[in-house]
């Protein structure tokens, strides 16, 4: 019943398939009979395997005998020693053989620590050679993949199969391998059962077999896929892994994959071959990859049951496989999964464009602050920006942020890790990116460990590459001082750090001298789109405004040699831009930023100009070189003009401007060279024993005061009849973080005011909490505290709220509350409290009469309304609280919705665009966020800011203060008086003065070349009523708000009630012209609520009115003089009673404001403010 099979390609033998296993032919020499002969592969490697290890064994046996023996010979010499001492000959025969002892032990020590060497990972030799058995063991399993498609046994000739003879050399390979393994071993035993042995003993003597025999035998070659369990040792070895997930990732795989592959192959062979006793009858042929597909169904329990195991030793196989198999499918795939999905999906690394710079962002990454800086960052008004943005987070974003970086995936990528890791660096490319910019959390509860936590990844990325340049957010003012310690951190190479309580609380200080000027310059450095609005409405001016931003550009070679004025008239009339400052270079210092310098600065080559424009292409067109032929056409007309008013005669110029403000000039305006020295008639009046100002000569100062002398009572506050103050609404207690209220001080005590035009600070608020401000503030005059709640009307009312130039409403518990609606209730409450607050009309006017007086040349009741001051012009006296000039704090945009009731914000309407912002009575943290982006582009744009709104802080300053927390004082040099000499902010008026003609439908540009040409004041922006479009006639019912407008066109229409926006230069004579009205019987001449709107301007001549003034003049100094003599309170003024306040009122009829003015003088129950200011203690005069 035996079946026959024919071979076509052999010759015509009939043979039994029982006993034909394997075909041949008589180009290969094998067995003519064609019998298998696997046993004699499958004994090589048993052999190899007990042989080895009874060789192990017996070894181990002799050695143990031996050391037996040797033991028991030891001591028997040793009794033999005690009782019979060795010779001397003999010690000499003992000391040779263990000489050579341990000659023979060093010589097999050292080639085992060198074996040792050779296969270990810690030398680069070892690594190589590791790596190349793991390569060369995977090289002969993908050689067993491509012989698993042949029979399982059959002829081979060695010297014409190109695959035999690789695995042959790959297999001396490891037998060398082998060999060093096995002498680096300490125990042999062990070794011998390892897994790499045991693969190594059933792979490599079957090789040399089959070149013997002249047959391969595909046997056991699967045990190779073995040494993937290796897998994850050799990506150590190169550390490509250095997670420990990355690890047990890799191990897991590694381990389920090789022993799949491994079980795939036992059953390829055994189903290939059949079973033995069955005489290899019941075999079927399987592919190995439809063996791996089974395994794969077999641990996965699912069993198709299309392939499946027919011989006995595959049956018996699957069973114990099942067990094992699935154990380690359940176990090991779920963990794999797991693994994989905790992997981080943003764990890459940054690949560099080239030709493309790239910045990295970290910090405080969440969906607001993120939206925000590339809201700014990738405006469209900006130049083309070629910048690609690194995030850099240690959260995974959520799936808002995630949808946001999806949105912009060209410009911007996303990576999880930390700037406080060396690794994370090295991923971002931090070395080669052109910036790191450091986002701080506005609203934590804790700023100080906010800013720890900045300043601490800082000096991370400095160690990691110094050179790199970080612009980073800071929350308080004090806390920039520690990035002074940072030996890498250097301002001159770009480093900057953005302290937001310092410029938060200087915009908002800027806005006390001139309401309106925290909107303006915050939609100066913001880019905002255009929107353009076709109704008249007052929306459409401030939009038109808002389209302007801050630019720097280098000014043409056609301007070297002129001065700014003239510069700045051609760049506004001609060119549409407006330059208000430039980078002057000096021999004597470093460059520095100078706003609106007089004609005495000439420009240089390549002078940088600061342009306020609405886009950037405009700029740059018009100050590149290819304009240079438009400004040789309109310069020489111009030269003229300059040369005409520089030969004026000084009678001329007098009557051009360079004049002090007197009842027959002009004002006097005269300016010196800033880099230079001051005038003669400072150094003349020059005190060098007293110290006015700080050391750096930029700020006021006087010694310091103990809190106890500068607190008010209510009483107290309410005889001092306070005016034109400034009234500070604080909300914090003991332990609420300070707001670094020195930052708002500093402004309202820069160098550039004259003494008597400082502003008195009035702090109404906790004392506890203003203890601990008090260290900070009590080297600054005129500063006093009244203990209470800003919540308290009795408070307001003893503070004068209704007669201040501007009440801050500031909070310094804003984040400890995590409901956002909720972090400003405390500022919207005091705001809405003070707005309706009502007030006695008539007390208003009695307080203000009582020593309100007419500066020269003007026909008004208080020099308030003056056409050049540095506040709001307000009516009479206020009657409501809603005209109180008021500047609210908030940390959520949302909630400006709450200040204004009468408005019609929708509450999803951006910040800017809403009506409280616009005005100039709300001010958000938030608008400071693009500082990052403009500093980035332009680190210039930083400076001018800081000089604009911190009242002159410079780096020399900020070291000082990091030295102490305290401003220094110094005495009175030509060098530190030179610093005084710069602009400031100020308003103009147009409803009465030289620019009256201008006011009643004139142009703006008119007006901007006459106050330029005339007094050198730059203006930049118009406070128009918000109604002031409609013409109203009735003023009753006209609405008293205001809102900004930045830099109109030439042809702008203007109205008598605005004011104007302006840079005014510093008056050296204003404090000498003070102190010697003072002497005069017209003392009270010189006396201001707004200290700061002194510099009124000449006016027509007035007779009528100059006599009505004169009589009243008369009558008030008379009256301050009774009342001098009466009360000695110790007072910080001077004692030549030269710095009265007054109390403005409404501009009336001459006739009228007289004869109230005499009627009520002495029914005045109220004292004077000159000696009644008990918190106000200073010692200092002005100069």
């Amino acid at each position: 019943n035996s079946k026959h099979s024919y071979y076509p390609d052999s010759p015509s033998i009939r043979i039994s398939k029982m006993d034909v296993i394997i075909p041949f032919s008589p180009d290969v020499p094998c067995d003519s009979n064609g019998q298998r002969m696997w046993w004699a592969f499958l004994a090589s490697s048993m052999v190899t395997f007990f042989g080895g290890l009874f060789i192990i064994l017996l070894w181990r046996t002799l050695k143990y005998l031996w050391t037996v023996c040797c033991h028991c010979n030891t001591k028997k010499k040793n009794a033999q020693r005690v009782h019979n001492p060795t010779s001397h000959g003999d010690g000499i025969k003992h000391t040779k053989e263990t000489v050579a002892a341990l000659s023979e032990v060093g010589w097999m020590t050292s080639v085992k620590d060198w074996a040792g060497v050779m296969i270990s990972a810690q030398t680069l030799t070892g690594r190589v050679l590791v790596v190349l058995v793991f390569a060369l063991s995977i090289g002969a399993l993908v050689i067993y993949f491509i012989d698993s498609s042949d029979p399982i046994e059959s002829c081979q000739n060695f010297y014409k199969d190109f695959t035999l003879q690789i695995d042959m050399a790959f297999n001396v390979f490891f037998l060398l391998y082998f060999g060093l393994r096995f002498i680096a071993a300490n125990d042999k035993l062990w070794f011998w059962l390892e897994v790499n042995s045991v693969v190594d003993f059933f792979t490599v003597p079957p090789v040399f077999v089959s070149v013997y025999l002249n047959r391969s035998w595909l046997g056991l070659r699967f045990l190779r896929a073995l040494r993937l369990i290796q897998f994850s040792e050799i990506l150590q070895f190169l550390n490509i892994l250095k997670t420990s997930n990355s690890i047990k990732l890799v191990n897991l795989c590694s381990i389920f994959i090789s022993t799949w592959l491994t079980a795939a192959g036992f059953i390829h062979l055994v189903e290939n071959s059949g079973d033995p006793w069955e005489n290899f009858q019941n075999s079927q042929a399987l592919s190995y990859w439809e063996c791996v597909y089974l395994l794969m169904v077999t641990m996965s329990t699912v069993g198709y049951g299309d392939v499946y195991a027919k011989t006995t030793l595959g049956r018996l196989f699957m069973v114990f496989f099942i067990l094992g198999g699935l154990a380690m499918f359940a176990s090991y795939v779920p963990e794999i999964i797991e693994l994989i999905g905790n992997r981080k999906k943003y764990g890459g690394s940054y690949s560099a464009v080239n030709g493309r710079k790239h910045i990295v962002v970290c910090g405080h990454i969440t969906l607001e602050s993120v939206s925000n800086f590339l809201k700014d960052f990738l405006h469209k008004d900006r130049d083309d920006v070629n910048v690609e943005i690194v995030f850099l987070h240690n959260i995974s974003p959520n799936l808002e942020l995630e949808a946001l970086f999806k949105r912009h995936f060209t410009q911007v990528e996303f990576y999880q890790g930390s700037v406080l890791n060396p690794h994370d660096l090295a991923r971002v490319k931090i070395e080669s990116a052109d910036a790191c910019l450091i986002l701080a959390n506005k609203y934590c509860a804790d700023p100080d460990a906010e800013d720890a936590s900045n300043i601490m990844r800082v000096i991370s990325i400095k160690n990691y590459h110094p050179k790199i340049r970080i612009i980073t957010q800071m929350l308080q003012y004090h806390n920039k001082a520690h990035l002074l310690n940072i030996p890498s951190w250097n301002w001159k190479e770009g480093d900057d750090a953005i302290c937001l309580a310092e410029l938060k609380l200087g915009f908002i200080a800027q806005s006390c001298l001139a309401q309106g000027l925290s909107t303006m310059l915050a939609n100066l450095f913001s880019m905002r789109s255009f929107i353009k609005i076709e109704e008249d409405t007052w929306q459409k001016y401030y939009l038109e405004g808002v389209a302007n931003e801050m630019y720097t550009e280098y000014l043409s070679s056609a301007f070297v040699g002129l001065s700014f004025p003239t510069i700045c008239e051609l760049c506004y009339v001609k060119l549409k831009l407006l330059l208000i400052a430039i980078e002057y270079k000096s021999d004597i210092r470093e460059s520095s930023t100078l706003i609106n310098p007089g004609n005495h600065v000439k420009m240089q080559e390549g002078t940088l100009g600061f342009f306020i424009a609405s886009d950037a292409k405009e700029v740059k067109r018009y100050c590149s070189h290819s304009a240079i032929p438009l400004f040789l056409i309109l310069l020489p007309v111009l030269a003229v003009e300059e040369e005409q008013h520089s030969t004026l005669s000084p009678k001329k110029k007098q009557r051009n401007g360079n004049t002090r403000n007197s009842p027959n000039g002009s004002p006097k305006m005269t300016r010196h060279d800033p880099l230079l020295m001051p005038g003669n008639e400072q150094i003349e009046n020059m005190d060098m024993n007293v110290k006015k100002y700080d050391s750096t000569g930029m700020f006021h100062w006087c010694q310091s005061k103990d809190i106890e002398k500068v607190i008010l009572t209510r009483s107290e506050a309410a005889m001092t009849v306070l005016s034109g103050h400034v009234v500070v609404c604080i909300f914090g207690d003991a332990k609420s973080a300070l707001v670094g209220l020195r930052n708002l001080v500093m402004p309202l005590r820069a160098s550039n005011f004259h003494y008597h035009e400082l502003k008195p600070i009035v702090f109404v608020g906790s004392l506890e909490y203003l203890k601990r401000e008090w260290e900070t503030l009590h080297n600054f005059p005129k500063v006093s505290i009244l203990p209470g709640t800003p919540l308290s009307r009795a408070d307001l009312r003893a503070v004068n709220i209704n007669l201040c130039d501007m009440c801050v409403i500031l909070s310094a518990n804003q984040n400890n509350i995590d409901d956002a609606s909720l972090q400003d209730k405390e500022c919207i409450l005091a705001s809405l409290n003070i707005k309706s607050m009502q007030f006695d009309d008539s007390i208003g006017v009695l307080q203000a009469n009582s020593q309100g007086f007419t500066p020269p040349g003007m026909d008004r009741s208080s020099p308030e309304n003056s056409p050049l001051h540095g506040g709001l012009v307000r009516q009479a006296s206020i009657t409501t609280g809603a005209n109180i000039p008021i500047i609210t704090e908030l940390v959520n945009d949302s909630n400006v919705q709450f200040l204004d009731q009468d408005d019609d914000d929708d509450p999803d309407t951006e910040l800017y665009l809403t009506q409280p912002f616009a005005c100039g009575t709300a001010f958000a943290v938030s608008v400071l966020d693009s500082l990052m982006s403009a500093t980035y582009f332009n680190d210039n744009i930083l400076t001018l800011i800081r000089t604009l709104v911190t009242g002159g802080a410079t780096p020399e300053l900020e070291g000082l203060l990091a030295e102490e927390n305290a401003l220094r004082g110094g005495y009175s040099t030509p060098q530190t008086l030179a610093n005084r000499d710069r602009c400031r902010v100020a308003q103009l008026a147009l409803y009465d003065g030289p620019f009256a003609d201008l006011g009643d439908g004139g142009c703006y540009g008119d007006l901007f070349c006459k106050a330029l040409k005339t007094y050198n004041m730059l203006c930049f922006g118009i406070y128009r009523l918000r109604d002031a479009h409609l013409n109203t006639q009735s003023h009753t019912s006209q609405c008293t708000k205001r809102y900004v407008i930045t830099n109109p066109p030439y042809g702008f229409e203007l109205v008598p009630s605005d004011l104007i926006f302006c840079l005014m230069q510093f008056d050296h004579n204003a404090g000498q012209s003070r102190a010697s009205l003072s002497h005069s019987s017209h003392s009270s001449h010189s006396s201001s609520k707004k200290s700061s709107s002194v510099h009124s301007l000449t006016a027509t001549n007035r007779t009528n009115r100059a006599k009505n003034r004169d009589s009243r003049d008369k009558q008030n100094a008379t009256r301050m003089n009774k009342m001098g003599q009466e009360k000695t309170w110790f007072t910080d003024e001077p004692k030549n009673a030269a710095y009265h306040r007054s109390i403005h009122i409404k501009p009336m009829s001459t006739s009228h404001s007289s004869h109230t003015a005499n009627h009520q003088v002495n029914q005045n129950p109220y004292k004077s403010t000159n000696n009644h200011i008990p918190s106000i203690r200073e010692v200092e005069d002005e100069c």
